[in-house]
């Protein structure tokens, strides 16, 4: 009796672990219980942007209620949505929660369950992005299940994480995964209700539409109506795209820089970088130009110092790096035995001791609590600066180094920005030192960017603390010109260029 009780209570434990063949099985709320005190234990002791957008009593009550919730749920789907909550509800675009190995290979094979369709989100309402459909391309959706628009967006929003209390950004997720992310939130359907509105008709329509697989969703996403004009957001961008100069007529030009991540320091892709920029801004100040656009609005970011580097010929004084940067703990990385390294186990005491040392060498000042970096950086105005008018193209999927960049332009020159709001801070942000801790009885991941930095920027009326780089001129694509491919914000600063030449 006793050995039998014993086998069925072994096998219920490794059902809970080794045998979960889906997110919607069964877990139970004592781990639940474990691994959100793990989770909040490594936050309040290692993350330093904790604290930045919230005070500590709300971050207290935010999770006490998480504590509250556990009686309530019961699948590891739940228990990830409660901790994917708290970890958008911090505001920081580098966060992440993330499904354990198996689980997420299980979600991948899935073969129905989906909402077949890719959307697209403009003006805060969703239209079908794809041709020769059920629903035709460009009929507003009303309701999905009965879930409306401000539900879906709100509940949406929580898998893709912003800066602060920055939600324009959300749309960019939900545009690409809004069928994986209704899966999340809402579980698999067998069908999907769908009422909408056919642009050519007056009244609402309504269709029920078989779920899909996770692939052919992504199959269909990929040939969407707007893929041709947002493909450097949504797919990879090739390395020979990272950037690149047109000139339009003899006085106005394009940089367009998709991506920072070009390398560091002494690399080859850096340096490369590096000539290319000295080149065009040669040959642009000796044919004397004077427009210059610059579109960064399908860069999210990567390697320092490209932001500084480009930003260096685009102002005309000095431009500290960042004001201040700091961690919140003193001595070697906490809760190491979580701590996700990609090295082999034996090697974990060598790792823990190098990022120990690497840590006092980059922030040796002890203040309160806290390692402060001693050496920020300054950078000096380009002796090959561009003379003329700047503008510069910013979008929701601007975050990390491309956010900092454009947060400088903006404060820092006289350039002319357009667009929409970044998801990257204006006034600053977590980054520099990414860390990821695994929590042991769900194994899901959670990661986040340990340095919390202060950009270099003036204090604006016009950039509430918070949010992303506001621009100067906030131009959004119209239905309309969705439906016609056009380049709304890229043909406003072509516009603007000839109306201020005849002024």
């Amino acid at each position: 009796m006793k050995k039998t009780t014993y086998l069925l209570l072994l096998f219920s434990i490794l059902s809970n672990v080794i045998f979960a063949q889906s997110i919607d099985d069964t877990f139970s709320q004592k781990k639940m219980r474990k691994d959100l005190k793990t989770f909040i234990k490594i936050r309040e002791t290692v993350n330093s942007g904790l604290y930045t957008y919230h005070t500590k009593k709300q971050i207290d009550s935010t999770y006490a209620w998480a504590y509250n919730e556990i009686p309530h749920l019961k699948s590891y789907r739940d228990f990830y949505n409660l901790l994917t909550t708290l970890t958008d509800y911090e505001g920081s675009v580098h966060n992440g929660t993330y499904w354990p190995n198996k689980l997420w290979k299980s979600i991948k094979n899935e073969p129905k369950g989906y909402f077949p369709l890719p959307l697209k989100i403009i003006e805060g309402k969703f239209f079908i992005n794809i041709e020769n459909m059920d629903i035709p391309l460009g009929s507003e959706i009303i309701s999905i299940n009965s879930h409306n628009k401000e539900q879906l967006l709100r509940e949406l929003g929580k898998y893709y994480t912003t800066d602060g209390f920055n939600t324009t950004g959300k749309k960019i997720g939900i545009d690409k995964h809004l069928s994986k992310y209704y899966r999340y939130n809402f579980g698999l359907e067998d069908e999907f209700k769908v009422v909408y509105k056919n642009p050519k008709l007056k009244q609402n329509q309504s269709i029920t539409l078989s779920s899909a697989s996770y692939k052919k969703y992504y199959e269909n996403f990929s040939n969407r109506h707007s893929q041709k004009l947002d493909n450097k957001i949504y797919d990879d961008v090739e390395k020979n795209d990272y950037y690149s100069l047109e000139k339009i007529d003899s006085k106005t030009a394009i940089l367009t820089i998709n991506s920072f991540s070009l390398g560091s320091g002494s690399e080859k892709s850096h340096l490369k970088y590096k000539h290319f920029l000295d080149s065009v801004f040669v040959d642009l100040n000796q044919n004397k130009f004077e427009n210059l656009i610059v579109d960064i609005r399908n860069n999210g970011g990567g390697d320092k110092p490209n932001d500084m580097v480009t930003l260096s010929y685009l102002v005309n004084s000095p431009q500290k790096e960042i004001r201040t940067a700091w961690i919140g703990f003193t001595q070697s990385i906490p809760y190491w035995k979580y701590f996700q390294i990609n090295i082999p186990f034996y090697l974990k005491p060598f790792a823990k001791g190098k990022l120990k040392k690497m840590m006092k060498k980059e922030l040796p000042i002890i203040k309160n609590n806290r390692r402060y970096y001693r050496d920020i950086k300054t950078y000096q105005p380009n002796r090959n600066r561009f003379k003329g008018q700047v503008y510069l193209l910013t979008s929701p999927f601007v975050a990390s180094a491309a956010s900092l960049f454009a947060s400088m332009v903006a404060s820092n020159t006289n350039a002319i920005v357009i667009g929409e709001e970044t998801s990257g801070g204006y006034y600053g942000h977590n980054g520099s030192f990414p860390v990821e801790y695994k929590l042991p009885k769900s194994n899901f991941t959670t990661d986040f960017s340990i340095v919390n930095l202060t950009q270099d920027v003036k204090k604006k009326d016009t950039q509430p603390f918070g949010r992303g780089v506001i621009p100067d001129f906030i131009v959004k694509q119209t239905i309309e010109d969705f439906i016609n491919n056009k380049d709304t914000q890229m043909d406003f600063a072509l516009d603007l260029i000839k109306r201020n030449a005849t002024e």
